[in-house]
C-alpha cells in the first residue's frame, strides 16, 4: 500500500501551495505532514478521519488541520457512475506555520494567529456564514499569484482567527504517535474495516493481518488510535448508518442491520453514545427540508 507520510507539497521556491482537486478518489492515506492544511471538498462524499476523529464528509465542508495531524478522506465510490465520471473535487491549501517569518506569532498583532494555530492542532470544521465566506476566498485563491495569494490566505486566516463557527474534531487528549511503518499498518487496518464493516470482524483477523497477537494487536490500536478497536468499528458504523438514514431515507433498523450491527438495542446504544442523539432525533434534525 502507498504511504503518504510526511508528505512535502509546498517548494522551497513558494510561501503556499493553493490547487484544485479533479480525481475519482480523494487520497485513501493515513498520512500527516509539517504544514498547515485547509481543505474544501466540493464534490463528493465519504468518511473522514482527522486525528481520533471519525465522520461522514460531504460537498461544502470546509477543515482546517495543523502540522503532524494524521488525516484522509475515504472517499465512497459511486458504481452508478462510469469511473471517468466518478469524480471527487475540492481545493487544498498547504502553508508553513512561518510564512510570515518567525516572529509575528510572539507579537501582539499575531496573538490571535497563534491561537487559531494552536486550535488547528486538534483539526478544525468550519461552519456557518464563515464557512460560506472562506469558500469564495479559496477559490480565488486558484486564481491569484504572488503577493495578492498571500494576501488572500491572510484574509481567510484572520476570518478564522476571529470566528466562533468552529468545531474540533480530534479529542483533547489526542497526540499522534505514529511512525512511518505505523501508517503503512495503519492504513492496512483501515482499509480492510472500510471494505468489511458490514460483516462481523474479529480481532484475530486483524491480528493475523497485521502479524501480531490479538492482544499485541488490541494494545497497538489504542495507543495509536486514542481509541479501542471496537470503538473505533462501531464509528465507522455509526457513520454509516448516518448515511443510510438521511441519503437513503432508511429507518432506523434497516440502517442498524445494513451497517453491521447484530442487534438493534447495541445500534441504539452505540448510536445515542456517538451521537449524542437517537437515530430519529438525529433524522429529524439533519434531514434534508
Amino acid at each position: 500500500m502507498k504511504l503518504a507520510l510526511e508528505k512535502s507539497p509546498i517548494p522551497e521556491s513558494h510561501a503556499l501551495v493553493a490547487k484544485a482537486l479533479k480525481q475519482p478518489l480523494f487520497d485513501p492515506n493515513w498520512h500527516f505532514h509539517q504544514e498547515y492544511q485547509l481543505f474544501l471538498v466540493q464534490k463528493g462524499r465519504g468518511t473522514q478521519f482527522i486525528g481520533d476523529s471519525i465522520r461522514p464528509y460531504k460537498e461544502g465542508e470546509i477543515t482546517f488541520t495543523g502540522p503532524n495531524l494524521p488525516h484522509l478522506w475515504k472517499s465512497d465510490f459511486d458504481t452508478q457512475l462510469p469511473s471517468h465520471k466518478a469524480y471527487s473535487e475540492g481545493i487544498v491549501v498547504y502553508f508553513n506555520g512561518n510564512f510570515l517569518g518567525e516572529h509575528l506569532l510572539h507579537k501582539e498583532e499575531g496573538l490571535k494567529l497563534n491561537q487559531l494555530f494552536q486550535k488547528s492542532l486538534r483539526g478544525l470544521l468550519i461552519n456557518g456564514n464563515t464557512s460560506q465566506e472562506i469558500k469564495t476566498l479559496m477559490q480565488n485563491l486558484l486564481q491569484l499569484e504572488g503577493l495578492e495569494r498571500v494576501l488572500e490566505l491572510l484574509k481567510i486566516l484572520n476570518l478564522l482567527s476571529e470566528t466562533k463557527e468552529i468545531e474540533y474534531l480530534a479529542s483533547p487528549g489526542y497526540i499522534n504517535s505514529l511512525k512511518q511503518g505505523d501508517t503503512e499498518r495503519m492504513n492496512t487496518v483501515y482499509a480492510y474495516v472500510m471494505k468489511n464493516f458490514r460483516n462481523k470482524i474479529s480481532l484475530d483477523e486483524l491480528a493475523q493481518l497485521t502479524n501480531m497477537t490479538p492482544t499485541s494487536f488490541s494494545r497497538y490500536f489504542k495507543i495509536h488510535a486514542n481509541k479501542t478497536f471496537s470503538e473505533f468499528v462501531s464509528e465507522i458504523r455509526i457513520g454509516h448508518t448516518c448515511k443510510l438514514l438521511l441519503e437513503e431515507k432508511m429507518n432506523a433498523s434497516q440502517a442498524c442491520y445494513s451497517s453491521g450491527f447484530q442487534t438493534l438495542s447495541n445500534f441504539n446504544k452505540q448510536f445515542k453514545a456517538i451521537t449524542r442523539r437517537t437515530p430519529s432525533a438525529y433524522k429529524k434534525e439533519f434531514a434534508p427540508r
